[in-house]
């Protein structure tokens, strides 16, 4: 657990409840800044399975996939190429286009031209386009009269580039992806309805709602497709989760793919488990198919 990224803590507090006493035995093993330095105790070890939950640092150019690969040790989750291209928010998008999946508006720019003045007219979205956990997410509303001071830190963590997209007004949506199958979609809302953020983690009683039966079979089936086919354009293997933007303005209707997680959150009340739920795999169901499901080579 932890990691290199910006979402390190968010990483780190979310593993520690999916710890549990069981048989084979589970280490919990906690990386440093330095991947070699968290790595070694792995090369003496040698277990059976990495569990994967540290976030990765495309930026810098590393993945502990890749190193558990050089270490021929199974793990779970996306390989190097599909994280790396998943956690690019601009590429994905990119391939997401060339295979028809539809997608925000957007642009890459260098985060002082994003803070200067309007990229896009607002409202739009600004996202560091290689981080997590919707760290360093910002939301320029309609009427804003400049973009958010917020971009000006000095301490800023997130990086030189950011992904400028045009607000998706509506609902937010979501399905998994586990092994060839995709699950239930189910609508992300915040404990007080508005945006769910990092910063509310997992509340107790998770503010999710199954849309199976709330949309027409057909638009239903189509939020399942498009994740299938958004796992599958980036290489995603083992677990994913697609967060979609349903917009209801009468000039945008339709759906459109924000982004793919090749490594959601797996509390028991994190997002993959409850849509496990709702088609009846329970979480140590779930926790155990994707250890059995580890493998090199990802």
């Amino acid at each position: 657990m932890g990691g290199l990224s910006a979402e390190r803590e968010v990483r780190c507090a979310r593993a520690r409840p999916a710890r549990r006493p069981s048989k084979p035995k589970a280490l919990l093993s906690q990386s440093s800044m330095s991947i070699a330095a968290s790595l070694r105790p792995l090369a003496k070890l040698k277990p059976d399975v990495a569990f994967k939950r540290a976030a990765w640092a495309v930026r810098r150019g590393r993945h502990y996939a890749g190193h558990l690969e050089m270490l021929r040790i199974p793990y779970t989750h996306s390989g190097v190429l599909a994280s790396a291209l998943a956690m690019r928010k601009d590429r994905a998008k990119e391939l997401f286009r060339a295979a028809g999946i539809p997608v925000a508006e957007g642009v890459t720019v260098e985060r002082s031209v994003a803070a200067k003045s309007h990229v896009l007219p607002p409202p739009y979205v600004i996202k560091p386009v290689d981080e997590g956990s919707s760290v360093g997410v910002l939301i320029v509303r309609e009427g804003a009269n400049a973009p958010p001071q917020e971009l000006t830190n000095k301490d800023w963590p997130c990086g030189g580039e950011v992904l400028v997209e045009r607000f998706v007004a509506g609902r937010e949506l979501t399905c998994a992806v586990i092994g060839e199958k995709a699950y239930d979609v189910i609508e992300i809302r915040g404990a007080d309805g508005g945006w769910y953020d990092y910063k509310q983690n997992t509340p107790k009683e998770a503010p999710f709602t199954s849309f199976r039966q709330i949309l027409k079979e057909n638009i239903y089936q189509m939020f399942k497709q498009l994740a299938f086919v958004a796992h599958k354009t980036l290489g995603c293997r083992g677990v994913s989760r697609t967060d979609f933007g349903m917009t209801t303005r009468p000039a945008e209707r339709g759906a459109r793919v924000l982004e793919v997680n090749t490594q959601p959150g797996m509390t028991e009340t994190s997002l993959v488990p409850e849509l496990a739920a709702f088609a009846g795999l329970q979480f140590g169901e779930l926790v155990r198919w994707m250890v059995e499901d580890a493998s090199c080579d990802r």
